[in-house]
């Protein structure tokens, strides 16, 4: 696995020759450059799943080691503009996010919204395309697989679920990977839980619906991946579900 630092918007994996594997964090890091002065907020509020995917990164970078794939990461939170998000989106920059009100970005005004979306938005999203163009080189299908986390209570109610997978038109390559981890045996899977993954201009669609690449959104519970044992754990569980993917026997399968 090689790793490529590429600034300050995205770092990129490179993967093994062959292998149409394209991983995506969209909300792998929580660091703001430090003339936002972090956006006004205490730092312990961007350690909370308000900055940042808890858990996201490693297991992306675990992942990608494991199955020899590409990745592409953010290295910004979320909190200061959100790649996740299209560029009309009203929540791109979020003024107020689970209950944190954010003094950076309350006075945000066009001009201030186009720098955040030429300095961050769009270097990640050109390095999610030149990924997928890669691998498309090769005369090779991508399977685009997006990695997120998501908090075990909302609102204070529990949510039941240790994995979701989020799909909105490509139910063949959802249906693969709900019933990889159902065959897992110890799991309760979402299917378009805890969000649905019908949203206009994310990443996903962006990239892979529009596109009508193979692809699906896999949200793993935050206390499932807070450490080094969760991840490694998760990298095992994501391997067995994907890997058969990656070579269609999964896809023929459910087809």
């Amino acid at each position: 696995m090689t790793k490529i630092d590429d600034g300050e918007a995205f770092e990129t994996i490179v993967g093994e020759a062959g292998n149409p594997l394209v991983l995506l964090c969209d909300h792998a890091a929580n660091h703001v450059p430090a003339e936002y002065g972090a956006l006004g907020l205490p730092k312990e509020q961007f350690e909370r799943h308000i900055g940042y995917d808890i858990g996201a990164r490693d297991t992306v970078l675990g992942l990608a080691a494991k199955l020899g794939g590409r990745a592409v990461l953010s290295k910004f939170s979320r909190l200061l503009i959100d790649p996740n998000r299209g560029m009309d989106d009203p929540t791109l920059i979020m003024r107020i996010s689970d209950g944190a009100v954010v003094p950076g970005n309350a006075g945000v005004d066009e001009a201030e919204r186009q720098h955040r979306i030429d300095r961050f938005h769009r270097p990640y999203h050109q390095a999610v395309t030149a990924t997928i163009e890669g691998v498309l080189a090769q005369s090779l299908t991508p399977l685009i697989i997006s990695i997120h986390s998501f908090t075990p209570a909302w609102k204070g109610v529990p949510r039941p679920w240790h994995v979701g997978i989020l799909w909105d038109q490509d139910e063949v390559m959802a249906r693969a990977m709900i019933s990889g981890f159902e065959r897992q045996g110890d799991l309760v899977v979402g299917d378009n839980e805890p969000y649905s993954g019908a949203l206009q201009g994310d990443t996903l669609y962006t990239h892979a619906t529009l596109r009508q690449l193979p692809h699906a959104l896999v949200e793993i519970r935050q206390d499932l991946i807070a450490s080094k044992t969760g991840v490694d754990e998760w990298v095992d569980r994501l391997a067995q579900v994907i890997e058969p993917i990656m070579y269609g026997t999964a896809r023929r399968e459910n087809a």
